[in-house]
């Protein structure tokens, strides 16, 4: 049985009956919808949204930069899932101008995962797979965090684009995982999610280990070219760490695989110091 869920804009929605007709528009709500037990009735997923396996099958209908709004429309969806840091607000406010209701996510901790989950499972009649995921994550979360609370901090730079160099603040999700982990992000203080920074910041700042997600996950040139910087105590104890973005870069269920990779590639980076 389905029942009323509130976004993260603060809008409540309230289908009339579980929804069974959805249309993701982001990759991450697409892997929260099959998380939530809802991916049976996706009809049709935004670009790049390739996991799980059988949601690289659907039928796409653009991407952040412009959905198409016929398809969408087309599909006669009953409830359309977007992404409040990348999906466009006017385009949307047209299809919510249909009657479509538009459900929005932006998940900035690991307990607004876990709820995202279990509202995607209230608006799909999936209440208890929903819940019993969501507590199975955060239980596992919380593990991880009481192992590493006394660890030795590690001083962290971790790189999440070349040009511009672009890094994560503490309260970005991943920014959240290094303290997780005892990592110190050493550009947490920044007031930025993702601030552009320069190599010289960088050099100033001498992290123990750098990090980054590269383009995908056996594209290490990002933290080769940080080689000509030998006074660097990462470069020097030779940690530059590659992690797999698909696990660290969507705020979805995979953030416990992925911070659990981060954890212990940061227990490497103690063993070195």
């Amino acid at each position: 049985m389905a029942g009323c869920a509130e976004d993260d804009r603060g809008n409540i929605v309230c289908p009339d009956g579980p929804s069974e007709r959805i249309i993701s528009l982001s990759p991450g709500s697409t892997e929260l919808l099959f998380s939530a037990g809802a991916g049976e009735k996706l009809v049709a997923v935004s670009a790049w949204s390739d996991y799980p396996p059988e949601a690289a099958e659907l039928p796409q209908v653009g991407d952040s930069n412009m959905l198409d709004l016929e398809a969408i429309v087309a599909f006669e969806p009953d409830l359309v899932v977007a992404w409040r840091d990348g999906n466009s607000a006017s385009q949307l406010a047209k299809i919510e101008a249909l009657g479509i209701p538009v459900f929005w996510l932006e998940p900035r901790t690991f307990e607004d995962i876990a709820s995202a989950v279990q509202r995607l499972a209230v608006l799909t009649g999936n209440n208890g797979t929903g819940e019993t995921r969501a507590e199975d994550f955060l239980a596992a979360i919380r593990q991880l965090r009481d192992r590493y609370r006394n660890a030795r901090p590690v001083r962290v730079f971790y790189q999440v684009w070349h040009e511009p160099l672009m890094t994560i603040n503490d309260e970005e999700l991943i920014g959240r995982a290094i303290r997780l982990c005892g990592g110190y992000n050493v550009f947490g203080h920044l007031p930025r999610l993702v601030p552009r920074i320069s190599i010289e910041a960088v050099l100033k700042a001498n992290p123990e280990a750098i990090l980054s997600g590269g383009k995908d996950s056996e594209d290490r040139r990002w933290l080769e070219r940080w080689r000509q910087y030998p006074g660097i105590t990462a470069v020097a104890r030779d940690h530059l760490f590659l992690v797999p973005p698909s696990l660290i870069q969507r705020p979805t269920l995979r953030m416990l695989d992925g911070t659990r990779h981060l954890c212990q590639t940061l227990e490497q980076a103690r063993a070195g110091l």
